[in-house]
């Protein structure tokens, strides 16, 4: 085995996790700029924490004044407390036979599936988090209706239509641009309604969905979306959807977003160090955290 072997998985590692198979919803989400504190670091209940810069103050603006002198304005800010998700990986045992004399091509492939597995779960959790916790003025959460002509599934599930888009946009007045993350049905729903927008879902010449459809940034996501209840209200993550639950599709603000990369670790023993199993025992543990900063321009469609 390689002199530099542990240090080599560690770096691509940490180069993948942040770069690569990144959900395209997330593109855009710039890193907070806040120092990561870690809590009781190389302990099981070791965590990374930030601390958020948070304010709703905005100046009062004088037109035409001529009175003087100005008055004063006291800035008033806050700040949140967030603490990162904690993704480990199961440990791996890589037999001797096939780490001596490793290859990066061979390191990309023993670490693939651990890797993929972290970058799965940061996206799915990731909109899981965006996604409201429940239906308020601030955070809608809109029923697809199927239309006018009250459009429905084999299922009896009301179709996501072109008017439930345009109830959505009115709903979220305010907010500004809005991302439409939409689920594999919801895509489906759209695709359907070519009526009215079915053939410009997508963009042909590139074979990607276009990038704005009723006023709103488009995405499609594949992986596992929000579940809600028939009160609108968010289940837990990882969650199993039940009779009356239904899947969101995810509406938010890129700018109401926080997102911070945090450490990433190894753990590795060497075969030396296992005479019984002559194997190489590997594991990563890894920070990441995406989260609306305060219960406002994020909604969802049901």
């Amino acid at each position: 085995m390689p002199k530099n072997f542990p240090e080599a998985w560690l770096n691509r590692v940490i180069q993948n996790l942040n770069n690569a198979d990144q959900a395209t919803f997330l593109e855009g989400i710039p890193e907070i700029n806040a120092e990561i504190n870690v809590i009781n670091p190389g302990t099981a209940t070791e965590k990374n924490k930030i601390y958020v810069p948070t304010t709703e103050f905005a100046v009062d603006i004088l037109i035409n004044n001529n009175s003087y002198p100005i008055p004063f304005q006291q800035y008033a800010d806050n700040s949140v407390e967030i603490t990162l998700d904690k993704y480990q990986t199961k440990v791996v045992e890589l037999p001797d036979d096939q780490t001596l004399g490793a290859s990066y091509d061979i390191i990309d492939t023993a670490t693939r599936s651990m890797r993929r597995g972290i970058i799965v779960e940061k996206n799915q959790r990731a909109i899981h988090s965006i996604a409201p916790l429940e239906h308020t003025v601030k955070t809608p959460v809109i029923e697809a209706t199927g239309g006018p002509d009250n459009l429905r599934d084999a299922t009896g599930r009301s179709r996501l239509t072109y008017e439930d888009l345009v109830a959505t946009k009115e709903a979220t007045k305010g907010f500004g641009e809005c991302r439409l993350v939409l689920n594999e049905t919801h895509w489906n729903d759209l695709l359907l309604d070519r009526k009215n927008f079915g053939n410009q879902l997508i963009d042909y010449a590139k074979g990607k969905p276009n990038p704005m459809i009723a006023g709103f940034e488009i995405h499609k996501y594949e992986g596992a979306m929000p579940i809600y209840t028939s009160a609108k209200k968010k289940k837990a993550y990882g969650t199993i959807q039940e009779s009356g639950d239904k899947v969101a599709s995810v509406i938010f603000v890129k700018e109401a977003i926080a997102k911070k990369t945090g450490l990433t670790k190894q753990y590795f023993v060497k075969s030396e160090n296992n005479p019984t199993r002559q194997s190489n025992d590997l594991s990563y543990r890894h920070y990441f955290v995406i989260t609306p900063f305060r219960k406002e321009k994020i909604a969802a469609i049901i």
